[in-house]
């Protein structure tokens, strides 16, 4: 997970839930040289999911940062609060196999992990994968654009 210092901090945040695995997940991106932005939360006290999804997008729509990471406690939470904006397209991540895929074909700009569906090592090796796989664009910017334009209708 190298980082060049020209590139934009991580913007990163969890939920209560979602705190141990966001506090591992920020020590291996700084071990690995990336320059990360906290947003919280930093305490076991309960809070608002949504609150901190927000914080992460307006972080990457202001500071340009092309990657966010959200963990609540599964990480459905987190995704459905950022996939409210436009632009963002935040997925659910359990393994390198979701993680390839998500960003080759949908160009998933936010990685969201469950602190009490997935372990560590497992949600790094993810992460490692999905900030390394470049978006196929191709066949796929079709789809990405009925995405941005809220197409509900097949084949439109």
């Amino acid at each position: 997970m190298s980082s060049s210092p020209t590139k934009p901090p991580i913007p990163i945040a969890a939920d209560h839930g979602g705190l141990p695995l966001k506090l591992a997940i920020k020590a291996a991106l700084e071990a690995e040289g990336h320059a990360v932005q906290d947003f919280g939360t930093n305490s076991a006290e309960s809070v608002d999911y949504p609150d901190f999804a927000h914080l992460v997008v307006d972080a990457m729509t202001a500071g340009g940062a092309p990657f966010g990471i959200l963990v609540c406690g599964t990480g459905i939470g987190m995704a459905i609060a950022a996939n409210r904006h436009p632009g963002i397209r935040a997925a659910v991540l359990h393994d390198t196999t979701e993680a390839r895929l998500t960003r080759a074909h949908n160009n998933a700009n936010i990685a969201c992990f469950g602190a009490r569906t997935i372990g560590v090592e497992t949600a790094l090796d993810a992460l490692r994968v999905f900030l390394a796989t470049p978006y196929e664009a191709g066949r796929h910017d079709r789809r990405l654009a009925k995405l941005d334009r809220g197409s509900a209708k097949p084949g439109a």
